[in-house]
């Protein structure tokens, strides 16, 4: 039996179409997609790369007390962060106000679960904006809020791997406080302008099977 692709929940915002699929097929469970303008951001099939983004960075840091993520997507780092019993505060910033709303009255079936966690806060609003205002110190600072400089959904989010920005992510961070950023490609513009920022930065490569096909994923890593 094919897979059977359903849309499920759909949005027009100022950046343009926000879309949640769900993927059936006989053989296999349910799996929600997300698109953006067209373009295939995460689903649920395959999240070891967005857990990652977490895991790496808790590891990395002897008290992380408070995180602060740029992108909800479908919650899966928000959801490795608070599995860590050392967080007392993860905030994530997130764009799309109607992808909040679904992961809240459960569109996406296991948005709940994760929000109901009291240490977890969402702010509706752009990252560069939200880390420019922020006034608050974070032991690490988790970037996924795009497919990565080499393959933008929206061309506007360039800047949030640019040194000036990755500069005041460095600013909030506590010393010895991690910085990683999640990218779909390689990027050694990005590398390099990280290495710039803090002196030295590492990239991780994530092998991934996406909707069957073998694909990696890339992590940037950077310590204060």
């Amino acid at each position: 039996m094919p897979v059977e692709s359903i849309e499920i929940a759909r949005a027009e915002t100022d950046r343009g179409d926000v879309v949640l699929r769900r993927r059936r097929s006989a053989t296999a469970a349910d799996v929600v997609e997300l698109r953006v303008n067209g373009v295939f951001v995460m689903d649920t099939a395959e999240t070891t790369s967005e857990i990652e983004l977490a895991a790496r960075a808790l590891d990395l840091v002897d008290t992380p007390t408070a995180v602060l993520i740029g992108g909800l997507g479908l919650g899966f780092t928000l959801q490795r962060v608070l599995a860590d019993a050392r967080v007392e505060q993860a905030v994530v910033v997130e764009i799309e106000e109607p992808l909040i709303e679904w992961m809240r009255n459960g569109t996406v079936p296991h948005g709940p679960g994760i929000l109901a966690d009291a240490r977890a806060s969402v702010v509706n609003a752009d990252i560069a904006m939200a880390i420019a205002e922020a006034r608050s110190s974070y032991d690490l600072v988790l970037l996924d809020v795009d497919n990565g400089p080499g393959y933008l959904v929206h061309e506007d989010n360039e800047a949030v791997y640019e040194e000036e920005f990755l500069l005041r992510c460095r600013d909030l961070l506590s010393p010895g406080g991690v910085l990683v950023v999640w990218s779909a490609h390689p990027a050694p513009e990005l590398l390099a302008a990280m290495r710039g920022v803090f002196g030295t930065a590492e990239e991780q490569a994530h092998d991934v099977l996406l909707q069957e096909r073998p694909e990696q994923y890339y992590l940037y890593l950077a310590r204060r």
